[in-house]
């Protein structure tokens, strides 16, 4: 499996790293021999899952659901009205699903720039957010990719087919990490639960949900720390998502309501008081 190969590599270039910040290293090695609770959620998707006692400084609970893409096709669905991600999701015959980007709570709208089979759904609004709407996940016949994102783009986008569903901030490409230093500081280095889309080097692509706001149990993570985790464990292309309360991991053949991960809005460490958010990223056999 992915993290089982990076294993091994990941060593070996500590091993031979002279100057490393200690910390770096240790939760390396923490995500990396993590005893990760995998399960299989169906033909081409993993569910992997592990509780951590110090990850960054503090406790967290990570979720990752690995989808290889050969097997699947992603689709950005639109929910109008505001819809838990798990129920849309299940309706539209999904088989994995991940809340999508940031939208006005009260409109029920998304305020980051949406683009499906060549309508402009929504565009990015002013104000902290938009500092950090620098990347997008761009869907075309069904194949998923990650890229950049500048505000201008919206009026220069012609894409006719798919979706175009615009976040941030965009945490690596080429497997480096991005420059942040035009994105608000606070929203940047504040832990929090966090959602994210991946695209690793061998193609297969993570949809990860960090848990946070749970006091002993699992705290959150910042973007820089979520940068350096997706980098660990492989990952080429990283984009942000929308966190917080809207923070939902589903799976189609997971038991329950399907949940994955810890959910925040109730204040309890499981996996109910899902938010209604306006949009999701989905995956269909």
């Amino acid at each position: 499996m992915y993290l089982r190969k990076s294993v091994f590599t990941l060593l070996l270039i500590l091993c031979n790293v002279f100057v490393v910040v200690a910390q770096t290293t240790a939760d390396s090695l923490a995500l990396v021999t993590a005893p990760w609770n995998v399960t299989s959620m169906g033909k081409g998707v993993l569910c992997r899952e592990a509780e951590f006692v110090s990850l960054y400084g503090v406790p967290q609970h990570v979720a990752i659901l690995e989808i290889k893409p050969e097997q699947h096709r992603f689709d950005i669905l639109i929910h109008s009205p505001k819809e838990e991600t798990s129920s849309a999701a299940r309706r539209s015959g999904a088989v994995a699903a991940i809340n999508g980007s940031y939208f006005d709570i009260k409109q029920g709208t998304s305020i980051c720039y949406l683009r499906k089979d060549g309508v402009v759904v929504d565009t990015t609004a002013t104000g902290v957010l938009s500092t950090v709407s620098n990347g997008a996940v761009k869907i075309d016949k069904g194949k998923l990719d990650i890229i950049a994102w500048k505000k201008q783009d919206e009026k220069t986008c012609e894409q006719k087919e798919g979706s175009i569903l615009v976040s941030g901030p965009l945490m690596l490409l080429d497997g480096k990490a991005c420059d942040l230093s035009a994105c608000n500081r606070s929203f940047v280095q504040t832990k929090h639960p966090r959602s994210a889309v991946a695209l690793m080097k061998d193609g297969t692509v993570f949809l990860i949900a960090v848990a946070g706001r749970f006091e002993g149990k699992a705290e959150g993570i910042n973007i820089p720390e979520l940068t350096h985790l997706l980098r660990v464990l492989g990952a080429k292309k990283a984009l942000n998502l929308d966190g917080g309360g809207s923070t939902t991991l589903w799976s189609a053949s997971a038991p329950d309501n399907g949940i994955v991960n810890k959910l925040t809005d109730n204040k309890l460490y499981d996996n109910k008081g899902e938010r209604k958010v306006a949009n999701s990223l989905c995956v269909y056999e």
